[in-house]
């Protein structure tokens, strides 16, 4: 059995990005890049007017002689002698010969002509060529997350294709024979499965949608077989019971049978401490436990940062803070403890029902407030550490 801290830097260490392909521009939210992108334009590719207003050849006087209008969009390129001016729009190109821009607050137009009014500086309102980033320069460097803000920067340099790490395929195993799915007739000894749909909304809500869905029941034949199956299809196989060493469990059994890499077994916490991870060939495998609380707890502990490794995302971070306890908690055991927990502002609160079958108190958690080794008791007031939930 392993601490925590080891088992997190066992994952960090152990898992890859998967390869890079190229995907179109419009299609690429979500994914990081897996090459730099170099800008082939100067942006902006000409000197641009900041602001409405006019654009000047500077001299001595205050009164400038008007000689026309640049829109947006125009490609003419007028000569302004010193003394002369033109209407100019944001966004339009800024005559060379020009070397102000006055907002049309500070003019005032006479005739033919207009008088500025406030200090003239040159470069006033000009946005210089490439101002934003040079022809030849980084655009966006390897590994960034593609964001709308990113997407859009890229397509204004002129963008249309980048090449991005796969984002993986999972495959979620849940085993048991007491299981049957919701809106069947429960016979006595059963329950409904929940973990399959749990771990799939989970994955939809981390941007994943590339998943398949299997179950198996509790035996050593139909268990090896199936997980020869989708190791050899999936990225990543997220695994559900059977992981621990019962006369049903056969998870544990056919993983060794097929050669599968054990990294770690059991973690030193609760709950989840009968967590597998390993791998075979380049197929990442998480064995979680049964219980829905403890596998949703390994999950967003685990293996939503091997997820997050396999896109592309190397300096993902869980996402911790400090709170005030607002409640009261007595720890049984030495095993650092995740308790599920609410989040408000400058406080936390621990809820009740901490149980590893139980997801009703997860249901209402935005956060887990984690309890190391050596803390036993919390108390009102008291500093806890708590990780954020992705939901």
């Amino acid at each position: 059995m392993i601490s925590i801290k080891e088992a997190y830097h066992k994952i960090m260490y152990n898992i890859e990005p998967l390869e890079g392909f190229r995907m179109t521009l419009s299609n690429s939210s979500g994914y990081f890049l897996s090459k730099d992108v170099i800008s082939s334009i100067n942006m902006p590719p000409f000197r641009q007017s900041a602001m409405d207003g006019f654009a000047i050849h500077i001299h001595d006087l205050e009164s400038y002689q008007l000689i026309g209008e640049i829109k947006a969009g125009d490609n003419d390129h007028p000569i302004l002698k010193p003394g002369e001016a033109i209407r100019i729009f944001t966004g339009a190109a800024v005559p060379d010969t020009a070397n102000a821009v006055i907002m049309q607050e500070k003019v005032t137009v006479v005739d033919e002509g207009i008088v500025i009014s406030g200090d003239i500086n040159k470069g006033l309102n000009i946005r210089p060529l490439g101002e934003q980033i040079k022809s030849g320069e980084t655009a966006l460097k390897k590994g960034t997350l593609l964001t709308p803000a990113a997407i859009g920067f890229l397509a204004s340099i002129g963008v249309t294709e980048v090449s991005v790490y796969k984002k993986p395929s999972i495959a979620i195993v849940t085993t048991g024979n007491e299981l049957v799915a919701p809106g069947t007739h429960l016979q006595y000894g059963q329950i409904y499965e929940s973990n399959a749909i749990m771990l799939v909304s989970a994955i939809q809500a981390l941007g994943f949608s590339d998943y398949d869905t299997y179950k198996v029941e509790d035996n050593y034949e139909n268990t090896y077989s199936l997980l020869q199956d989708v190791i050899s299809k999936h990225d990543v196989v997220l695994i559900t019971g059977g992981i621990s060493v019962g006369d049903y469990d056969f998870v544990g059994k056919a993983l060794k049978a097929l050669d599968v890499n054990e990294i770690f077994y059991k973690v030193k916490q609760k709950p989840g401490k009968p967590l597998f991870f390993g791998n075979k060939n380049k197929t990442t495998i998480f064995a979680l436990p049964g219980n829905p609380a403890a596998a949703l707890n390994c999950f967003y502990i685990y293996v939503h940062t091997a997820l997050q490794l396999l896109s592309g995302n190397s300096t993902f971070q869980l996402p911790k803070t400090e709170k005030k306890s607002t409640s009261t908690f007595t720890k049984k055991g030495d095993r650092p403890q995740f308790l599920k927990a609410v989040i408000k502002e400058e406080s936390v609160t621990i809820l009740d029902g901490q149980s590893s079958a139980m997801l009703q108190t997860f249901a209402l958690a935005n956060g887990l407030v984690f309890l190391p080794e050596e803390i036993m008791q919390v108390n009102i007031g008291d500093t806890v550490n708590v990780i954020t939930l992705p939901n």
